[in-house]
């Protein structure tokens, strides 16, 4: 769909693979933009209970391996046989886990822990270790309220792990020593069983273990090949977050196996300073451990949760940045990296200002302390969400409070007790303030007789660099003046908007600015009106975040249409450059009640119905009692507070936001239904569409 490229690339709108398209309630107006004339000349009228399809066994796996594992090569797939394994070194079970990869392409991880178990299962009436290997969402990973589960702080969530080695495998092979005994079971062809799980032999009773090898089914992956050096890299960071487990990685050549071995019985200070041997840092650095040790109904986080981490600044080389979240490496950081950040900027900032090192009209802001910084963070939570299966992003946001809360009062004291390492490290920042304010003065700001022209109703921000710079479009005064107070005063503007913009599809370039509300936006961006194939000039852009916010209702979604339509038809050159941006404010907050010692009392938001109800199940399998926890409705932005505007929709490090894009070769497609569904004389054509299509829409109109 191409107006689905353009408007929703992040998600927002997704095949349901169901023999229709599910759109997410966040519009209904928005909806009639995503469809193309292709998609109605292909859709069949007829939709009965024959369409519908039940996916079995491992049979999503195979038909969207995509939404499951990294298809550029097998390395996932081995990740989550090798995830399972340190598991049972994190629960204090296994002290070895190594790692084979064998010249025929295939991988092999053995551990001595436990052992799967290989007793009939209650309800399945297979052995255990067949179901761990061939049902999606089974394992032992979900009683995270038992404060005495082995596996209450595991990387594994959904029980989905191992199903993907397997369904994505030509040949995988399993064998379990335990209970004095050798088991020995073969899937081949994609997760097909081949060898019934059986006894092969008898080993001495204190000897327990798993052993996994999988052969990669090429047709699933772009490279059958594994990265030896990304595996390499997670077994010694493995090492490091368990410092009593030995990580081996075998590589066969010419028929023998080369090992190498990792361990860091000092944990992560010998790994960070292995990390840092080629960097000089200002200071030593600094290392930190903090879990919750005991929790009541106030607190705001669980028993055994908190972070590990050392921290250095170096003047220049390149840095050492590393998150892991319950040891699952998180490539691209996420909430637990901004609680980090957050904790140490205040804490040096505050350093600053007591020790008076501050310059008059210098002002602080978190990049002057994390240009320069190397660091290594490892988090324990009970219940992380992550952006995806690979698991390369975390987005909890309770991960930013937790962290900033470990590490804050600790780096403080830290800073107290060793001054001169302290003033070293300050200095380093503020020449690094230094340096970006220096270079922020060379952005020229559109001006009119020296006076920069911006409309009165805008609030602008304290910072100068439109790189950091983001501008709220936002429905309302109300509306408006909740973001005003929740906003960061440093980088985020606000610019309210009364009633809806005018739709200016057809308006021409002399009467476009007639309007007052798209004159205001006009200024305040700071770019001047243009076609797509024009070559404006953007050096007057004043953000590089431009985010329309409204409503999560009909009347937001509406206002979302029209300013976009002003995008793509008079400013077109923001969204090729990927300016542009959705908000994603919640329609719904669940308030859900402490269960006890293990579970904290927590808020939870939902972007629409469809994913409260997905929440409310989630609840319900977590044991929280049905009808325990109250939700409520929000009627606008404008009704929520300070507090929850910031936590949802303006947080960088918690909000969902949408980049808007054009994909390549699209642009004319786009026009032509921008036209239909826009242009005044094509009311007949919308309609058409709308009584053709309207009942594949989920429109939120309550």
């Amino acid at each position: 769909m191409s107006a689905k490229r353009l408007f929703f690339r992040g998600g927002d709108f997704a095949d349901s693979g169901g023999g229709g398209w599910r759109y997410h309630s966040a519009s209904f107006f928005a909806a009639n933009l995503l469809d193309t004339k292709k998609t109605m000349a292909t859709k069949s009228a007829s939709y009965s209970a024959e369409d519908i399809e039940v996916l079995e066994d491992l049979s999503p796996i195979l038909l969207r391996p995509g939404m499951y594992t990294d298809p550029v090569n097998p390395n996932h797939a081995l990740v989550e046989v090798i995830d399972n394994a340190s598991d049972e070194g994190l629960a204090g079970f296994a002290k070895n886990v190594s790692v084979t990869i064998y010249e025929d392409g295939s991988a092999e991880v053995e551990d001595d822990g436990r052992g799967i178990p290989v007793d009939i299962h209650p309800k399945k009436k297979i052995p255990a270790v067949q179901v761990i290997f061939t049902t999606l969402h089974s394992g032992g990973k979900f009683r995270k309220t038992d404060k005495d589960a082995a596996y209450r702080i595991a990387g594994g969530l959904h029980g989905v792990g191992v199903c993907v080695t397997n369904a994505l495998a030509k040949r995988l092979e399993v064998e379990v020593k335990r209970d004095g005994a050798r088991y020995r079971l073969v899937f081949a062809d994609n997760g097909k069983v081949k060898e019934p799980l059986k006894k092969v032999g008898t080993v001495p009773a204190k000897e327990t273990g798993t052993r996994v090898r999988f052969w990669p089914d090429p047709k699933y992956f772009d490279s059958p090949k594994i990265a030896v050096a990304d595996i390499a890299a997670l077994l010694r960071a493995k090492a490091m977050l368990l410092p009593g487990v030995r990580f081996t990685l075998g590589i066969e050549k010419g028929g023998r196996i080369e090992t190498q071995t990792w361990h860091f019985p000092e944990g992560i200070k010998g790994y960070f300073a292995n990390a840092m041997a080629e960097n000089d840092p200002v200071a030593q650095p600094f290392f930190g451990e903090r879990y919750i040790t005991a929790q009541t109904e106030s607190d705001s986080f669980a028993e055994g949760e908190g972070a590990l981490w050392a921290i250095a600044w170096t003047p220049e080389g390149d840095t050492v940045n590393e998150s892991y979240v319950n040891m699952i490496p998180t490539r691209h950081g996420g909430t637990h990296v901004a609680g980090l950040r957050e904790g140490v900027y205040h804490a040096i900032r505050n350093f600053i200002e007591h020790h008076a090192m501050g310059q008059r009209g210098l002002k602080i802001v978190p990049e002057d302390v994390w240009s320069r910084a190397s660091y290594v963070l490892a988090v324990k939570m009970l219940d992380p969400q992550f952006k995806g299966q690979v698991k390369n992003e975390l987005i909890s946001r309770d991960a930013v409070k937790l962290v900033a809360q470990m590490v804050r009062d600790p780096f403080e004291l830290w800073l107290s007790q060793h001054v001169e390492e302290g003033r070293r490290i300050a200095e380093l920042v503020i020449r690094q303030a230094m340096q970006r304010t220096r270079a922020a003065q060379k952005v020229e700001r559109r001006k009119l007789s020296g006076v920069a022209v911006l409309p009165g109703k805008l609030t602008d921000c304290a910072s100068d660099d439109p790189e950091r710079n983001e501008l709220f479009i936002v429905e309302g005064d109300s509306a408006g003046g909740s973001a005003k107070q929740a906003r960061d005063k440093e980088f985020q503007a606000i610019l309210p908007l009364k009633g809806k913009p005018k739709n200016t599809w057809q308006d021409d370039a002399d009467t476009l600015y007639a309007n007052k509300e798209i004159e205001a936006i006009a200024l305040a961006i700071g770019v001047d009106h243009h076609k797509p194939e024009d070559n404006p000039d953007l050096s007057g852009l004043r953000y590089h975040k431009i985010i329309i916010m409204a409503d999560a209702d009909v009347d937001g979604a509406h206002i979302q249409v029209l300013l976009l339509t002003l995008f793509f038809r008079h400013f077109y050159k923001l969204i090729e450059r990927g300016h542009v941006y959705v908000a994603q404010p919640p329609l719904f907050r669940i308030d859900v009640p402490a269960g006890g010692k293990g579970r904290p009392a927590r808020k939870l938001y939902a972007l629409d119905k469809q994913e409260l109800a997905a929440i409310e199940q989630k609840l319900v399998d977590e044991g929280v009692r049905p009808g325990s926890w109250t939700v409520s409705r929000f009627k606008g932005l404008g009704e929520m507070s300070a507090e929850q505007l910031w936590e949802t929709t303006l947080n960088p490090a918690t909000r969902r936001m949408l980049p808007v894009r054009v994909e390549d070769g699209m642009l004319t497609t786009d026009r032509e239904i921008f036209d239909m569904m826009m242009a005044r004389e094509n009311a007949a054509l919308r309609r058409e569409w709308m009584e053709t299509y309207g009942n594949l829409v989920d429109a939120d109109i309550s």
